[in-house]
């Protein structure tokens, strides 16, 4: 069993900074994926930024350039670390760790399009993040 608890989120204006963790516990070893994902009000949860257990990363469009994902290992926590902040990026920012088999070349951008829109894996229960002009 795997429990996930995000923090950092809050309200900055446009073009700040956030960073966000998500506290992983129990066994997350050998293959993996974790990422962050988000939903506005409205609309559909979204994948923002993942990483799989190899370090390879994925990026929505729409944050590429601004956020970076990151994990340490050690502390077991994940990172997105987000800049130049929009005001559509305001949402409710979710963690998820989904745990693999083993690795496929291209899962974590496939993982990163479709996982939003279903239940499967691990989730925690989200922060906010408010940007404001």
């Amino acid at each position: 069993q795997v429990q996930l608890v995000e923090s950092g989120g809050g309200s900055v204006q446009a073009g700040g900074s956030l960073r966000l963790s998500c506290a992983a516990s129990g066994d997350i070893s050998g293959s993996y994926l974790m990422g962050w994902f988000r939903r506005a009000p409205g609309k559909e949860r979204e994948g923002v930024a993942a990483i799989d257990s190899d370090e390879n990363t994925s990026y929505a469009d729409s944050v590429k350039g601004r956020f970076t994902i990151s994990k340490d290992n050690a502390k077991n926590t994940l990172y997105l670390q987000m800049n130049n902040l929009k005001l559509e990026d305001t949402s409710m920012y979710y963690c998820s760790v989904d745990l693999l088999p083993r690795l496929v070349p291209g899962e974590v951008d496939r993982w990163l399009r479709v996982a939003g829109l279903t239940n499967f894996g691990y989730w925690g229960q989200g922060t906010q993040v408010t940007v404001s002009s």
